[in-house]
């Protein structure tokens, strides 16, 4: 009975943490300060810098003062995160998205990399494994004693004998 006792304290000590670990996350994650930065580097800036809104300090930006108030306003009317950005992007338009969206067209643009680079890989793989395979080579022509008169001809008329050429 006594060596259970250790084992239960410590999965009772391993519990109170993960308990406390998660509540530390889950009141960080409410907090409307951490939300409207969170939000603001998932949006684009309009005034066409392409940086991130909660990032265009360019001088005389006349688009990230607008929308960023927009934006603590709509977390202040209590909207959900996946609202204030469709609401963005009804607005201004899909580019205000940093990433692009996973439904519909815009999942193209997470898969498509991936299967690129898995195409190439699998392209690679093959070509290595066929010359790898140790096809002989092809076989020389036979040799053409036209061709071979030719040859002496010109090794005689350039001297190429003495200098080691042809």
């Amino acid at each position: 009975m006594s060596s259970r006792r250790p084992f239960t304290f410590w999965m009772k000590s391993l519990q109170a943490g993960a308990i406390a670990l998660a509540l530390c996350f889950s009141l960080g994650a409410t907090d409307a300060g951490s939300r409207y930065n969170d939000l603001n580097h998932r949006l684009m800036c309009t005034c066409g810098c392409s940086e991130l809104l909660g990032e265009c300090n360019h001088v005389g930006c006349q688009s990230s003062g607008g929308e960023l108030a927009e934006l603590r306003t709509s977390i202040s009317e209590g909207k959900s995160d996946n609202q204030i950005l469709t609401s963005f992007a009804a607005t201004y338009g899909a580019t205000v998205l940093a990433a692009p969206t996973t439904h519909g067209f815009d999942l193209v643009a997470w898969i498509a990399p991936f299967a690129v680079f898995a195409a190439a890989m699998l392209g690679t793989i093959l070509l290595i494994r066929r010359w790898s395979a140790g096809a002989p080579p092809p076989p020389l022509p036979a040799s053409d004693p036209a061709m071979e008169a030719r040859r002496l001809q010109v090794r005689r008329e350039t001297d190429a004998d003495s200098t080691g050429g042809i």
